[in-house]
């Protein structure tokens, strides 16, 4: 999808609910896949950590197609969630976020580190967007990007 037709904008507390239903149902299929996909839990651990300024929405013509929420640590950059609803996956929305970030990372001289679930169709696309692997345990893998690396 060209990047005129998608547009990264704040997000604001009143935004919370909604992007936990687009977390919701952007996790599905994963969580089932695992056997742990209980919809309360995952609005709640989501909404238990929500900090709007750490948030940023996805947009397209249409509305919302999904949002990312980056926590700066002193030493890493911390992908904790990248999440786009099923109807606009596989358009390119997520690498354009990710390709931005690694800007933002390469700019402050910092590393991108995230978290994917074990089976979820993620890791292959951070793989593919040039994040190594760290570690994996029972649930999750652990990666990581470094500019010049």
């Amino acid at each position: 999808m060209p990047r005129k037709h998608c547009r990264i904008e704040a997000a604001s507390v009143g935004d919370a609910e909604r992007l936990a239903d687009i977390r919701v149902e952007a996790m599905r299929p994963s969580l089932e896949a695992v056997g742990r996909f209980d919809p309360v839990r995952a609005r709640e651990r989501f909404l238990g950590s929500f900090v709007a300024a750490e948030t940023r929405i996805i947009k397209v013509e249409e509305g919302i197609a999904g949002f990312f929420v980056v926590r700066r640590r002193s030493d890493h950059f911390y992908l904790d969630h990248l999440h786009v609803s099923p109807a606009f996956q596989g358009q390119g929305l997520g690498r354009l976020v990710v390709e931005d970030l690694k800007v933002e990372a390469v700019s402050a001289g910092l590393p991108i580190r995230l978290m994917a679930l074990n089976v979820s169709p993620a890791n292959a696309f951070y793989l593919s967007c040039g994040f190594r692997f760290v570690s994996q345990d029972a649930l999750d893998t652990i990666y990581i990007w470094a500019p010049g690396a």
